[in-house]
C-alpha cells in the first residue's frame, strides 16, 4: 500500500460471454430482441437458468410478435461457442424448457399510462479515469475478458473455451490510478494443455495466454512487481453450465462499475425498458458522463428512485464527491430540465424501442460509445445552465 494521499487498491472483475451467468444473459436480451423485432412496444421480463445439459427459459412476455424462441435460444448459445462436448456444454444436445408466461395485469395498468415498470433506486456513476469516463479497474478488466474470446474465436489459442474470467487491481496514488498491481486470468481450456502431472497447464500455455491476452491490454501498466496470476488453481477444464449453475441478472457489479460505485439492486439483462431497473440505470450513467464531460467535476454519482405505476421519479440525487466546482443539490433542477426522466421519456430520448441490447449482455452496460446513453451531447447545454448558476 502507498504511503502517498489517497493511496489504496482496488480490484474489479470481469467475465467472458462463456461464464454460465453471462451466458443466461445472453439467451436473455436476444430473446428480448427478438421480440422488439416485431413489436417494440412489447413487454418482457426473461430469466434464464442453465445447468448440466439444461436450459430453462422463463419470464413474462406480452406481445403482438410470434417469434421462434427455439431457433433464438439456439444461436445465441452457438455464437458463444458451446457445440462440442468437449466443453461440457453443448446446444445440440442439450434440454431447453420454455416456460414463459404474460405480464401481470396488475403491473399492465400502471405501465400502460406511462408509469415505471418498478418501484426501485438506480445508479450512474462517470470519472475521470479513463477516457471512456469509468473507472479504470473495470475497463481492464472488461477489455481482458474481450480479448479472451478474441484470441478463442480467432484460433489464435484454440485450446481456450468459452468460460473465462478476469480480474484487475489497480494501485491508486493520490487519487489517481498509478499502476497494475495484480492480474488474474482464469480461462476454460483442453486438455491437451496440461503438464506430465495433469493438475497443471504449462508453463509455455500461461505464457501464450500472457503474451495474446494480458500483455496488449495492461502492458503500460504492469511492472516488475504486478503479481500474474493465470489459471492459479492449475487447470480449468470443466467450465460453462456443467462447472457451475448460471442464472440471469447474477453479475450486475460486472455489468456496471466493478464495485467502484453503488448499484440500485436491479439486473438488466431480458428487461424491457418499460423496466427502470434497466432504462433509469442508463439515464443515470448518461447524466453523470455528461455532467463530468462538462469539467465541472472529476467524479459524478446520479441516483433516481421510481415508484412502480408513477412516471416521474420520486427522488433525484447528484453527488460529486468533493471533486465539483457545482455542489449536486445545484445541479439537480438543471438535471430536471435538461434530461427526461418518466419511463416514456426515457425510451424515447434514449430510443430504447430497438433491438440492441444483446450486445449490452457481455462485457458491461457502460463505457462503450456504441450506445446511446454514452453520448456526451449535453455538454454544451449543461455548460450554459451551470453559467447561468454562477452569474446569478
Amino acid at each position: 500500500m502507498s504511503k502517498n494521499l489517497g493511496g489504496w487498491l482496488f480490484t474489479s472483475e470481469s467475465v467472458t460471454e462463456g461464464h454460465p451467468d453471462k451466458l443466461c444473459d445472453v439467451v436473455s436480451d436476444s430473446i428480448l430482441d427478438a421480440v422488439l423485432a416485431k413489436d417494440p412496444k412489447a413487454r418482457v421480463a426473461c430469466e434464464t437458468f442453465a445447468s448440466n445439459g439444461l436450459l430453462i427459459v422463463g419470464g413474462e412476455i406480452t406481445t403482438t410478435a410470434k417469434i421462434d424462441r427455439m431457433r433464438v435460444i439456439k444461436k445465441a448459445v452457438t455464437n458463444i461457442g458451446y457445440v462440442d462436448p468437449k466443453y461440457g456444454f453443448d446446444i445440440n444436445t442439450c434440454k431447453i424448457m420454455d416456460v414463459m408466461n404474460t405480464q401481470s395485469p396488475d403491473i399492465a395498468q400502471g405501465v400502460d399510462i406511462g408509469g415505471a415498470g418498478d418501484q426501485g433506486l438506480m445508479i450512474g456513476f462517470a470519472c475521470k479515469e479513463t477516457p471512456e469516463l469509468m473507472p479504470l479497474p473495470i475497463v481492464l478488466a472488461h477489455k481482458l475478458a474481450m480479448k479472451l474470446t478474441e484470441v478463442r474465436k480467432k484460433k489464435i489459442l484454440k485450446y481456450l473455451g468459452p468460460d473465462g474470467k478476469s480480474q484487475v487491481t489497480v494501485e491508486y496514488r493520490n487519487w489517481k490510478p498509478y499502476r497494475v498491481s495484480t492480474v488474474v486470468i482464469s480461462s476454460q481450456h483442453t486438455k491437451d494443455i496440461l503438464d506430465k502431472t495433469g493438475k497443471q497447464i504449462t508453463e509455455k500455455s500461461r505464457k501464450e495466454i500472457f503474451d495474446k491476452v494480458i500483455k496488449p491490454i495492461v502492458g503500460k501498466w504492469i511492472d516488475k512487481d504486478t503479481k500474474i496470476h493465470i489459471n492459479p488453481t492449475g487447470k480449468f477444464v470443466v467450465g460453462g453450465p456443467l462447472g457451475d449453475t448460471g442464472l440471469t441478472g447474477r453479475k450486475i457489479i460486472v455489468d456496471t462499475y466493478g464495485g467502484m460505485a453503488a448499484h440500485g439492486g436491479g439486473a438488466f439483462s431480458g428487461k424491457d425498458s418499460t423496466k427502470v431497473d434497466r432504462s433509469a440505470c442508463y439515464m443515470a450513467r448518461h447524466i453523470a458522463k455528461n455532467i463530468v464531460a462538462t469539467g465541472i467535476a472529476d467524479k459524478c454519482t446520479v441516483q433516481l428512485a421510481y415508484a412502480i405505476g408513477v412516471a416521474e421519479p420520486v427522488s433525484i440525487m447528484v453527488d460529486t464527491h468533493h471533486s465539483g466546482k457545482v455542489t449536486g443539490d445545484l445541479l439537480v433542477p438543471i438535471v430536471r430540465k435538461l434530461f427526461p426522466l418518466t419511463p416514456q421519456g426515457i425510451i424515447k430520448y434514449l430510443d430504447l424501442r430497438k433491438p440492441i441490447f444483446a450486445k449490452t449482455a457481455s462485457y458491461g452496460h457502460f463505457g462503450r460509445n456504441e450506445f446511446k446513453w454514452e453520448k456526451t451531447n449535453k455538454v454544451a447545454e449543461l455548460k450554459k445552465e451551470i453559467s447561468k448558476l454562477k452569474k446569478g
